[in-house]
């Protein structure tokens, strides 16, 4: 487990934690990209957009392994949001807007992304 407050520069800890994770469960480096890149976004989703960047709100994320597979449990302290809100990037008139898929590439790179605590908190699962 981790707990970072909300500040963008606190996302390079993210890098240090899932070395860890990944030596800890003895985890094949081929699935470090995928799992650092959905990480790294649902982490970056709860700074910026769930504890708007309030240095004194914190994000904590928690690693569960078993035989076949990785979850990450990422929460924040903001007030949530309605996943289905969110745009589909795909759509033509969403393909030149600045931002808007994080949840996307997690969604492509995970086996399963999960939402609960009223959008507060992601489970991000990974086979591996």
């Amino acid at each position: 487990m981790i707990r970072i407050s909300s500040v963008p520069h606190n996302i390079v800890k993210i890098e240090q934690y899932l070395n860890q994770v990944f030596a800890d469960y003895q985890i094949s480096p081929a699935h470090y990209h995928n799992v650092l890149i959905a990480l790294t976004e649902a982490v970056n989703n709860a700074i910026t957009h769930g504890n708007r960047q309030d240095e004194n709100k914190f994000v904590q994320i928690n690693s569960q392994h078993s035989r076949r597979c990785i979850t990450f449990r990422i929460s924040d302290e903001g007030s949530g949001f309605d996943p289905a809100s969110i745009p589909d990037p795909t759509l033509p008139e969403n393909l030149e807007r600045c931002g808007g898929r994080g949840v996307f590439l997690m969604q492509k790179l995970c086996k399963k992304v999960i939402f609960s605590d009223n959008g507060r908190t992601v489970q991000i699962e990974f086979e591996v």
